[in-house]
């Protein structure tokens, strides 16, 4: 293990590696995913219902030309409202309660504020990304929205503009989503986690926390280095989580309900494959 995948923090904060992994530590992550959701899946799916019932929020009423960066974005800001969900999975990891209230913990969260602030950062680079394929499609084809989706469609397939719409905008998407996966794949995790005193657990402690509240800068730090080290890999895990989304969409967004969860608990499981926070456990 090279040196240089050492993450340090400040003189209070944890130090972390970050490993190498491969294509079957993402098939570990996505069988503990299914397992945790398996667990409670009345409670999950209850959910899980959020985010479909988000998705269909991002489009109704959205200019045509805006519901494809619209969906495609959907899945950067997923690791923001994946947060409860990645509570329930280390509640289970620790054998504590897992009920769907716990999912709302966070709110009073010793990272709380951290995770606003990385929430607040991938809103913006979402909003770079919808700033970015408007400014495209007004560039390529005018001012003017499409009157209807049918034209836009229409116009896509039928223009030499809208080819390059197309292509254009899906070497744009795949910039932000690059940065998105980069900032963000396990940085949410890293916030929320927090080695635990097993002797503490023994006598029944509820919350017993022996570390100090991870800065941002370095969640996103380490979050970078472990693509970085694991370019394939996470590539691969990138591909994973936009096909699943695009399921969930084609399934009329009621699939998000499971597709969402099941990614989320999936997300926590392959931070702890990634990252090891060295001398804390």
């Amino acid at each position: 293990m090279s040196q240089s995948n050492v993450i340090t923090g400040s003189d209070s904060a944890p130090v972390y590696r970050v490993r190498k992994i491969g294509p079957g530590d993402l098939k570990d992550a996505l069988a503990k995913g299914l397992a945790d959701f398996s667990a409670k899946p009345s409670h999950l799916v209850f959910l899980g219902l959020i985010y479909p019932l988000v998705g269909i929020g991002l489009v109704v009423g959205a200019s045509p030309q805006l519901i494809f960066p619209l969906l495609s974005g959907f899945a950067l800001i997923g690791p923001f409202a994946g947060i409860g969900l990645y509570e329930i999975s280390q509640a289970r990891e620790l054998g504590l309660d897992t009920s769907w209230k716990h999912a709302f913990a966070v709110v009073r969260s010793h990272a709380i504020f951290p995770i606003l602030s990385l929430g607040l950062l991938m809103l913006v680079i979402f909003g770079c990304w919808l700033f970015a394929a408007q400014a495209l499609y007004v560039s390529l084809l005018g001012p003017a929205p499409p009157q209807s989706f049918t034209q836009f469609i229409t116009t896509i397939f039928d223009t030499p503009q809208g080819w390059k719409l197309i292509g254009f905008g899906t070497g744009i998407g795949f910039v932000f989503a690059v940065l998105a996966l980069s900032v963000s794949v396990v940085s949410f995790p890293m916030l929320l986690d927090r080695p635990i005193d097993p002797e503490a657990l023994d006598v029944g402690i509820e919350h017993p926390v022996v570390t100090p509240t991870i800065d941002v800068p370095i969640a996103i730090q380490t979050s970078i280095k472990a693509v970085l080290v694991n370019p394939f890999t996470m590539a691969l895990w990138g591909l994973i989580v936009a096909g699943s989304l695009a399921i969930g969409f084609l399934l009329f967004f009621a699939g998000l309900a499971v597709v969402v969860p099941v990614l989320a608990h999936s997300t926590w499981h392959l931070y702890r494959r990634v990252v090891e926070p060295t001398g804390l456990r």
